[in-house]
């Protein structure tokens, strides 16, 4: 099956939620809807499962015109973030629930039931009733149920928010797998960047109910096409300096003048920004700056400790540079007081470059390292 939206908007009492996206999305393909909350994700997979209807735009399926048809009407299959299951009903029973419901013979119940559940490793819990699993088990259950359907379309809409950090690990390690072995399109909302990257495919970087870039994961990731989606597809927050080329220099917002030399010699006259990573970002005391080698073509900044978050494996330092505020996530336990000076080291190579439209000028050399 092939899924495509062609122009669809869709506002409720006059409020944009959805904001003129095209998307086509092919058979047996994993494409993953990145944004924030509210940033239209939910609302634009209720478009494509037939829940709502859009203000404009249409809706195809094969090339069919589908846009007015309900939910009921299409091979439509859905994963919540809560777990939703039968609380009465064992394991298996919920798996099979749709398939009662289709009418289903016995046999053909009981070999999808089978396959599901050996896809997600349910087999040892199938007597049991939701509530003697845990949420891992609980949420598998959830999308067995969804995928012995066999539906043509599978929405997971952030199926693996509620669960704790390692069972979520667990799961986006096994879900790319699971999906390969079906021929349906599968579309995962999250608004981890992260998460986008571990389960690759294509993603779609939304923001404001718009798709700002489409494409395969890992290239959206290295080459964003905007500000907007570098800034989608950064977590911790992207970082971002104005910055204007002056003949042969570059002045940073900060008064930093820098030759416009290697990287920086892709900056445009005027002014445009810079945008670098959190995990871009080296940070030394004042102590150890003055003792590190010049000619190593960083960008030095100084700035000064405003909060610092200590992780276990790794630390958040924010830092002020004027009325500028840079995060860095480096490794290990950095615990430096607020208000202390710092030397912020960039490497040139890792910059991404956007006009004064927002649009990216080049892509960065190696923005790709997580």
């Amino acid at each position: 099956m092939t899924l495509e939206l062609d122009h669809v908007s869709r506002s409720v009492r006059g409020v944009p939620h959805i904001r003129d996206v095209s998307l086509r999305l092919e058979r047996g393909s994993l494409n993953v809807l990145l944004g924030a909350t509210l940033a239209g994700k939910t609302s634009l997979m209720r478009l494509m499962a037939g829940l709502d209807v859009p203000s404009s735009g249409r809706v195809r399926v094969e090339g069919r015109d589908v846009t007015g048809l309900p939910v009921k009407k299409r091979s439509v299959a859905m994963v919540y973030q809560q777990f939703i299951n039968y609380p009465s009903l064992t394991v298996y029973e919920n798996i099979a629930s749709p398939l009662r419901v289709a009418g289903l013979s016995r046999a053909e119940i009981e070999e999808r039931v089978a396959a599901a559940a050996g896809l997600l490793k349910l087999e040892p819990y199938l007597g049991r009733t939701p509530l003697a699993l845990s949420g891992g088990q609980q949420q598998r259950t959830a999308i067995a149920r969804a995928l012995v359907k066999r539906a043509d379309l599978v929405l997971l809409d952030e199926p693996l928010a509620n669960l704790d950090y390692k069972l979520r690990e667990e799961l986006r390690e096994e879900l790319p797998r699971i999906f390969a072995s079906t021929g349906a399109v599968f579309v995962y909302a999250t608004t981890e960047p992260t998460e986008a990257l571990l389960l690759g495919g294509q993603t779609a970087a939304l923001l404001e109910g718009g798709v700002t870039q489409f494409g395969p994961t890992a290239d959206i990731y290295r080459r964003p096409a905007n500000l907007a989606t570098a800034r989608v597809f950064s977590d911790p927050p992207l970082n971002t300096l104005r910055v204007t080329r002056q003949a042969h220099t570059v002045l940073l917002e900060n008064g930093t003048v820098l030759p416009a030399r290697g990287a920086l010699a892709r900056v445009p006259d005027g002014a445009c920004t810079i945008g670098v990573r959190a995990h871009h970002l080296e940070v030394e005391d004042i102590a150890a700056a003055e003792r590190a080698p010049g000619g190593d073509g960083l960008i030095r900044l100084g700035a000064t400790i405003a909060v610092t978050e200590v992780t276990g494996s790794e630390s958040f330092l924010h830092m002020d540079m004027g009325e500028t505020r840079l995060t860095a996530l480096v490794g290990g336990v950095r615990r430096l007081e607020p208000g202390a000076p710092v030397e912020v080291l960039i490497d040139p190579r890792h910059i991404l470059l956007f006009d004064a439209d927002g649009r990216a000028i080049a892509p960065a050399r190696d923005a790709a390292a997580a």
